[in-house]
């Protein structure tokens, strides 16, 4: 690899990638940090951490990828088919599951919900990775490091379950106790990482190069999985660094991908060209946030009862043969986000071809 002529290969804007992509794991860490005291170890989180947490970001997030798919023509029209069929079958199956157990439900959701999140780090890794010429080991090593950088922190949840957080629901993840196979996975894990850091330095001292944003995109896993996970113990410092550093990357990844489609030259003047012009993040964000206060508003009212002070509706104490419908037909936006994100971001050879357009035309334009 020739180091003079390779550079830090950014999707498409740097400091929108640097800060929302890139640093949420850290500035994540660095609030809990300063604020220790609102991440002790235990189950409570107040009202104003689940709004900005749970409501302006994990749930939010998930419509963003209505500016993907449904609100896109083009896309709706080259995937119609997998757009209408994902969220009835989501439907579907979620209320036969419902029906026969809620706990299942939550269980398969919740597992459903874990392959999503770490799928998406490994995007974001092949993402920052797509122009290196390594060899297969070294590139081996990257993919072990960021999915063992996830899984590690899950088998942890398993083997010592005196977690003061849940995924969904309490008992949601199967959780048996073996000291000996926890702690075979902690020194492998430890071998892993180190691994990974002996490596980027050997390609450093070799090359003269260090790739920076696949760098943290790695780091910021392994800081916000394994802090969030392990090394806390509370439903704060869990939402924080996992659910946080998860969804606003994603939305980031939305727009950046959205501004590049929507400002080609031939591109007339639609809703998503003014959404996703420089001014049009305001509109982005507060359609997202519109539909997940929608969506939490009935979720509270008809299921869960516990944040009125927000939404202001009377509770509805519904039978369980009428939740066995709301609650899988309220999870329909959750799971089609997590199946359809495998379909619209799956390109030939996993080469994200619309970042090395806009490198070309960076280039051209240089």
């Amino acid at each position: 690899m020739n180091s003079h002529n390779y550079k830090q290969p950014w999707i498409s804007k740097p400091f929108v990638e640097l800060w929302f992509i890139i640093m949420p794991p850290f500035l994540c860490l660095l609030i809990i940090a300063v604020f220790p005291l609102l991440f002790q170890n235990n189950s409570y989180m107040p009202e104003a951490g689940w709004v900005i947490m749970i409501l302006l970001v994990d749930v939010a997030h998930v419509y963003s990828t209505l500016y993907r798919t449904y609100f896109d023509a083009t896309a709706l029209k080259k995937q119609r088919s997998l757009l209408t069929i994902i969220p009835f079958a989501a439907f579907v199956i979620g209320a036969v599951l419902y029906s026969i157990s809620s706990l299942w439900f939550w269980r398969i959701l919740a597992y459903v919900a874990v392959y999503h999140f770490i799928r998406q780090q490994y995007g974001f890794m092949r993402i920052y990775s797509r122009k290196e010429q390594y060899g297969k080991a070294f590139k081996l090593i990257d993919k072990l490091t960021i999915y063992y950088a996830t899984l590690y922190p899950i088998a942890y949840w398993h083997l010592k379950p005196n977690r003061n957080f849940n995924w969904f629901v309490q008992g949601d993840f199967f959780s048996f106790q073996s000291a000996w196979l926890l702690n075979m996975l902690t020194v492998f894990y430890l071998c892993v990482v180190a691994v990974f850091f002996i490596k980027e330095m050997v390609s450093f001292l070799r090359h003269k190069y260090i790739n920076f944003p696949k760098l943290a995109v790695i780091s910021g896993t392994l800081v916000s999985w394994y802090f969030g996970i392990v090394y806390f113990n509370g439903d704060m410092a869990f939402t924080l660094l996992n659910v946080v550093s998860h969804g606003i990357p994603y939305m980031a990844l939305i727009w950046l991908y959205g501004n590049k489609q929507t400002n080609k030259p031939a591109t007339g003047k639609t809703f998503l060209k003014t959404v996703f012009s420089s001014y049009g993040i305001i509109i982005f964000l507060s359609i997202v946030f519109l539909f997940a206060f929608i969506e939490e508003s009935l979720w509270d009212a008809m299921v869960w009862n516990e944040h009125g002070k927000i939404f202001r509706l009377p509770d509805m104490h519904l039978s369980p043969a009428f939740l066995s419908i709301i609650v899988p037909l309220l999870a329909v936006p959750q799971i089609t986000h997590y199946v359809i994100d495998g379909f619209i971001w799956r390109i030939k050879n996993e080469d994200i071809k619309w970042s090395n357009e806009i490198a070309a035309t960076k280039n051209a334009a240089g």
